[in-house]
């Protein structure tokens, strides 16, 4: 990244961040801060889920290490992120209509990683994601052996997992991201 786009992203990560302390309760934008400048590589992920509208922010406090977690905090699933189905195993087996990609193969060239089960869960603490979206989430290898994926929502005030076959695909589905700094 060159100067300029690093100094953007992490002033829009600063500006998110001040604007929603209810994420992380306790945390200074001065540690959060230190460990970007630590080392750059970080900031490529951030910057992967910034551009596809993913509106990252640290939630919750610092982990093992010191370490902060970042997720997708917009309100629906990313926009420059759905329309995938779950895998390449899945991208690969869909005769027509194939999608771009695959959710699993965007997130490792991100450099993220799907959302579990209990991280979507755990954000539904912090707001209301994914009242009109759904959003593939990491699925158990017994799940996915089967030829199915999960994937999660909030309705009716709860947050819902269904599962659906690994190559499907829907406008309004994508996945949330997560990344450790």
């Amino acid at each position: 990244m060159k100067a300029p786009q690093r100094e953007d992203l992490v002033g829009a990560l600063k500006l998110r961040f001040m604007q929603n302390m209810h994420r992380h309760r306790g945390v200074d934008w001065g540690d959060v801060h230190a460990r970007l400048q630590r080392s750059p590589d970080p900031l490529k992920p951030l910057f992967e889920m910034e551009r596809t509208a993913g509106e990252p922010d640290v939630v919750g406090a610092a982990g093992e290490g010191g370490a902060f977690l970042f997720c997708d905090c917009a309100a629906e699933s990313p926009q420059g992120r759905r329309s995938l189905c779950y895998d390449a195993a899945a991208l690969n087996s869909r005769k027509l209509n194939k999608p771009q990609d695959s959710a699993i193969e965007m997130a490792a060239s991100m450099g993220v990683s799907l959302l579990t089960e209990a991280q979507y869960r755990e954000l539904q603490q912090f707001g209301e994601f994914d009242l009109k979206t759904s959003s593939w989430v990491a699925t158990p290898p017994d799940v996915r052996r089967l030829g199915g994926a999960l994937f999660c929502d909030r309705r009716y005030g709860k947050v819902f997992v269904y599962h659906n076959g690994a190559e499907s695909y829907y406008a309004a589905r994508g996945f949330r991201g997560a990344v450790s700094v």
